[in-house]
């Protein structure tokens, strides 16, 4: 991952990561997923990274959301 991403959110959950993604590209926030989960079982968790500068606005969204 390149300098200045952070993360922002993690879950074994991967519907509910790519959720919580969606949400903050709908508010304009560019956000990635990074999907560390293990084929076939998808053990371990999946990521979302979002650019330092909009860490305080998405952690307000994720909140609002309930996410």
């Amino acid at each position: 991952m390149e300098s200045g991403w952070i993360k922002i959110y993690t879950s074994p959950d991967f519907h509910k990561t790519e959720l919580v993604r969606q949400v903050l590209v709908e508010e304009e926030i560019e956000a990635v997923l990074m999907d560390k989960q293990g084929f076939p079982y998808r053990l371990g968790e999946v990521e979302v990274y979002i650019h330092h500068q909009d860490f305080d606005r998405a952690i307000e969204i994720i909140i609002k959301n309930q996410l």
